[in-house]
């Protein structure tokens, strides 16, 4: 073809195909504004009898549980309305379409059909419609777990101008949650009053029975989960008002809650009414609470029974995740088998929804994360500031407290005896041998007075010359007056305990022993060393002159040795009395 036509004949050509066209769009036009213009009428009267038809039809298959088939005919119902002038219906539908995903487990996509009605429940003028989508998203929420959104819905429903009936059986619901929630006096200060309530629903005496039955087995389940015995009563009045109206699919439950009061109590009770509700379950074809009836015969049976019931717990179990899977498998095979045109839009515009709001909430779960992060970090770095801090300043303190006690050990057993000594030499003749002898014997006691200090405060070895070094050190302040008893020390694996609590036990002992050669005056001194299975257990005895434990300047003296043992953990015992000697005993924790 080419770019231009350049004859008449092809000129003539174009205008008659242009006119064509014209003339084609301008009856397509026409015909649509005229179909338009009729098909409201026409499809207003066909839809409506449809619809009504395919509710018939899927309610009819949702009372015999039938959830698949009900689900293809209220989708293809919900399809069919005008939202404009159809609302009521487009509720209902999708309504009903929630429940049976919220049945299947597909709480998501249970949400997103409900939040669909949402826009048309202002136009509806009974409230009965509105409610009922809010209890659906109330029971949405429960399975979810979200109990404050489930109580935010029942409480918009129990706001709503409904009766007292309807309204006693939200208070009833909302009594669920508030014992799942353990609130329990809340739940009771509802379900009590209900329970006095002498006409519940005064134009029929079997719905007002069954649910004053159903709010006494709430109030049982209530005080059940307090362990009141009181929740007996209440099953039991529940159960005669059941058999009164021949409702044995609600029995079922009452017989499996008493079951389960009786599970600790009174396993041949529990026994009895769990074969009760087992039987009834059988007959109902309920197999999930079949197989709740058997958990609790498992619990309570014993020997062949045990076996039995064990058994057919295992095998039905495996039949229900089977069942449930088929189940799933059909219903997602009806839905896709369902859509036409304007179905796939709106699956598409679902999906879209369900992702968006999805992402929406991964958002809002970042954003906290962040948030939490931010925090967590933030707490870390207080934490470890204030630690940093609080450690630097004790070991200022440490510093200090050390510098303070190496100083008065300077002043008081140090400098009086070299001012002594300074004095001795300036006013003795020191060519006498007598004052020559005298001087020497001054400043090797400087000089071991002197070196203790320093070793007291020096650097302890933590490696595998601990013991020599541990022994040594006691060895010190073994004289000829003083004997000292060591026992035990090598049945210790001192490789194996902590450094800093081998530096306690050396500076504890080392205390003791000055403590001994100051103040007791003692000629013998034990020291024992025993390992238990989470414990060091030193016991320290001298046979000096003891003192009054409670002597506050003697605890003063001790207070290095408790402030030690507490600082590791440890557990310290001190026994002593004026001429009996001094015990101490330390436990260490390995």
């Amino acid at each position: 073809m080419k770019k231009t036509f350049v004859t008449s004949q092809k000129k003539t050509i174009l205008k008659y195909l242009l006119a064509v066209l014209t003339i084609l769009i301008l009856v397509s036009s026409i015909y649509l504004l005229k179909s338009s213009r009729n098909e409201p009428e026409n499809n207003a009267i066909h839809t409506k009898a449809e619809i009504r038809g395919l509710f018939v039809k899927g309610d009819k298959h949702y009372d015999k549980l039938l959830f698949n088939q009900a689900y293809y005919y209220y989708n293809k119902a919900q399809s069919l309305c005008d939202t404009h002038t159809q609302y009521i219906d487009f509720v209902y539908a999708v309504n009903c379409m929630a429940d049976i995903e919220q049945i299947q487990g597909d709480y998501i996509a249970c949400e997103l059909l409900l939040m669909k009605t949402l826009p048309y429940l202002p136009k509806i003028k009974k409230p009965r419609f509105t409610v009922n989508v809010y209890e659906s998203f109330a029971a949405n929420y429960y399975y979810k777990y979200d109990y404050n959104n489930a109580l935010l819905y029942l409480t918009k429903a129990l706001h709503l101008k409904i009766s007292s009936y309807r309204k006693i059986i939200i208070l009833n619901s909302i009594c669920q949650i508030y014992v799942r929630q353990k609130k329990f006096k809340l739940a009771e200060s509802i379900l009590i009053p209900l329970s006095k309530i002498k006409y519940i629903y005064k134009n029929n005496p079997v719905i007002n029975d069954a649910e004053y039955s159903r709010i006494l087995d709430d109030l049982g389940i209530c005080y059940q989960a307090q362990r009141k015995p009181e929740a007996l009563d209440c099953y039991k009045k529940s159960v005669r008002l059941k058999l009164r109206i021949k409702d044995d699919f609600g029995l079922l439950y009452n017989y499996m809650h008493i079951a389960e009061y009786y599970q600790e109590s009174n396993h041949a009770l529990a026994v009895s009414y769990a074969k009760k509700s087992l039987a009834l379950a059988i007959r109902f074809n309920d197999a999930v609470n079949r197989l709740q009836s058997l958990k609790i015969l498992s619990k309570t049976s014993h020997g062949n029974e045990l076996k039995k019931y064990s058994s057919n717990f295992i095998k039905l179990a495996d039949s229900i995740e089977n069942s449930r899977q088929k189940s799933k498998n059909q219903f997602i095979n009806i839905k896709y088998n369902f859509q036409n045109d304007k179905d796939e839009n709106f699956q598409l515009k679902a999906q879209k929804a369900k992702k968006e709001l999805q992402l929406e909430r991964q958002k809002r779960r970042n954003i906290i994360s962040y948030i939490a992060i931010v925090l967590i970090l933030a707490a870390i770095t207080f934490i470890y500031f204030r630690l940093t801090s609080k450690g630097k300043k004790q070991r200022n303190e440490a510093i200090y407290k050390s510098e303070i006690r190496i100083s008065k050990k300077l002043h008081d057993e140090l400098a009086n005896d070299v001012y002594q000594t300074m004095v001795f030499a300036k006013n003795k003749e020191l060519e006498v041998g007598e004052n020559k002898e005298q001087l020497l014997n001054n400043l090797q006691n400087l000089y071991s007075q002197a070196r203790n200090i320093s070793k007291e405060n020096s650097k302890i070895v933590t490696d595998e010359n601990y013991t020599t070094a541990l022994k040594e050190m006691i060895s010190e302040f073994k004289t000829q007056n003083i004997h000292l008893l060591i026992n035990g020390m090598e049945t210790l694996l001192w490789n194996e305990i902590d450094k800093n609590k081998k530096i306690t036990i050396y500076r504890i002992l080392q205390e003791l022993l000055v403590n001994m050669k100051k103040h007791s005056h003692a000629t013998l001194v034990g020291i024992t060393f025993k390992k238990t299975e989470k414990n060091i257990l030193i016991t320290y005895t001298d046979n000096g002159k003891g003192a009054d434990i409670e002597n506050l300047t003697l605890r003063n003296g001790l207070y290095n040795v408790e402030n030690r043992i507490l600082a590791i953990k440890g557990i310290i015992d001190i026994d002593s009395a004026p001429d009996k000697g001094f015990k101490v005993f330390f436990k260490i924790p390995l």
